[in-house]
């Protein structure tokens, strides 16, 4: 740690023709400190119905929203110092890279850890590593919000990320010598 589990909701799937219109974040301190960072984008240009009826979020609640250079400032201050996190990291870095560059902004170059790849070492063979669906297989009901909504995709890839650490902690052969002890 420290580490800044983030999550983007965006206008389709392509960073370079689609843009960010809400990004999510909480920070974990080496103290176990929470913070939290949520912001809504003004896309600039309209956000497909089809894509809207996935995430939720329409052109009326990010009309008077902030552009994204602007929310690119904060996410890397609150960020800064500490390992990104993502579920899929790919998809999610690969915006916000392409979002800061577009704007002008200096591209993050700290650590980054994608819990897919966690999750799989952890939890071999199951049927599926959306988070949606590792949602439902580990019973991660609670009170983030409506699934695909940037923040409480953040909350279950914490979620996500203390399984796998847990998992992969006890089947490591240090912790087991040191539980023998």
């Amino acid at each position: 740690g420290p580490f800044t589990v983030f999550d983007v909701e965006t206008t389709g799937m392509s960073p370079s023709r689609d843009r960010i219109v809400e990004i999510a974040a909480l920070r974990v301190d080496l103290d176990g400190v929470r913070s939290e960072f949520q912001s809504l984008v003004n896309p600039g240009r309209p956000i497909p119905e089809r894509v809207s009826a996935v995430h939720g979020i329409t052109d009326v609640m990010v009309a008077d929203a902030p552009q994204f250079k602007e929310v690119g400032y904060q996410f890397a201050d609150f960020a800064a110092g500490s390992t990104l996190v993502a579920h899929n990291a790919r998809f999610d870095l690969g915006f916000l890279q392409e979002s800061l560059f577009r704007n002008g902004l200096p591209i993050w170059k700290g650590k980054t850890m994608d819990t897919i790849p966690l999750i799989k070492q952890a939890c071999p063979g199951l049927p599926s590593y959306s988070l949606q669906n590792l949602r439902v297989t580990f019973q991660l009901d609670h009170d983030a919000g409506p699934a695909h909504r940037a923040f409480a995709d953040v909350e279950w890839t914490l979620d996500m990320l203390g399984i796998a650490f847990k998992r992969l902690l006890a089947l490591s052969p240090h912790h087991k010598k040191a539980k023998r002890r």
